[in-house]
């Protein structure tokens, strides 16, 4: 169970700074948006109208979390000015759907280009890679609060490259403190692990993969070689952003479908009784569990599990 600790001061702080930044580096409390006739409310409503259609006033209630009687004023000083007709549905006669006449799309199109050169202008003082590290934060920050759902984007799995040890010793250290609670020994161990596992490594017989998406790492297993008969499936871990999307059940079976092509008899691991979600994983993979024994590590009192597959 992950433990919530509700926000300090200080993070507080942080994101009402970064509102007041933003706010004032795209001109939002100018009097009208980008020079324009239009308050920031009437612009996005205007939006909503150009890439919609069919749009009746509840969508634009819902969808830009505005309040019903606003909405209804603003639209009928657009349709007084000619900017917006209403048509009855085709649905329910009693409800008009809300469409921009040729003067609402004259009057959205300079301001549509304006935003355009804008976000461009902004864009241009960065190079490439600030240019991708500034979109993905942006894309963080939506998906985080919730304005739109985590998307399944298609992952990738990669062999080991440098700089993957250091992040994944990092993030297994963080996710594991933050969801069980473990201390720093757990990080120093994964790090002895990974330290050995470059060290020793045989390509012929060992394999690393790293899942990696929109590229950032959100995933890694590694497979090492214990003899001739048997190898071993280690830190198995998935970000928690991107969990759902079936990684952990495809890192598994790539270990699986390595170690029977290299000939291996018994594919093992070693893990804890509380990490459930990879648990659950290995049953369906047809691991069967073969001993338990109580230790205390990472801070913890633990069950220790030795799960074999017999290939």
């Amino acid at each position: 169970m992950t433990i919530h600790h509700p926000p300090g001061k200080e993070r507080i702080d942080t994101v009402r700074a970064f509102n007041r930044f933003y706010t004032r580096q795209i001109g939002l409390l100018d009097e009208g948006l980008l020079k324009s006739p239009f308050s920031l409310t009437e612009a996005r409503v205007l939006y909503e109208l150009a890439h919609h259609d069919g749009l009746v006033a509840s969508d634009l209630v819902r969808d830009l979390g505005l309040d019903a009687g606003y909405v209804s004023r603003l639209l009928k000083k657009f349709e007084e000015r000619g900017l917006v007709e209403r048509a009855a549905t085709e649905a329910d006669a009693r409800r008009s759907s809300i469409a921009l006449t040729q003067a609402g799309r004259d009057a959205f199109a300079p301001l549509n280009k304006d935003s355009h050169a804008q976000v461009q202008a902004l864009l241009d003082k960065l190079p490439p890679a600030s240019q991708d590290r500034l979109v993905k934060a942006m894309g963080t920050v939506q998906r985080l609060l919730g304005d739109q759902p985590e998307p399944r984007v298609p992952y990738v799995l990669r062999p080991m490259q440098v700089g993957d040890i250091g992040w994944v010793t990092r993030r297994q250290g963080l996710i594991y403190a933050q969801d069980y609670g473990w201390d720093e020994t757990y990080e120093a161990l994964v790090a002895e692990i990974l330290a050995e596992f470059v060290r020793k490594f045989d390509p012929k017989w060992e394999r690393a993969w790293i899942a990696e998406r929109e590229g950032e790492v959100v995933g890694s297993v590694f497979l090492v070689r214990k003899s001739d008969a048997v190898a071993k499936l280690r830190l198995l871990y998935v970000e928690p952003s991107a969990r759902g999307l079936g990684i952990g059940k495809r890192l598994v079976d790539e270990c699986i479908g390595f170690a029977r092509a290299k000939g291996y008899r018994t594919l093992t691991l070693w893990t804890n009784d509380i990490l459930v979600s990879a648990r659950r994983i290995y049953q369906a993979a047809g691991f069967e569990l073969a001993e338990e024994e109580r230790h205390h590590s990472f801070g913890k009192d633990l069950v220790g599990q030795t799960w074999n597959l017999e290939l």
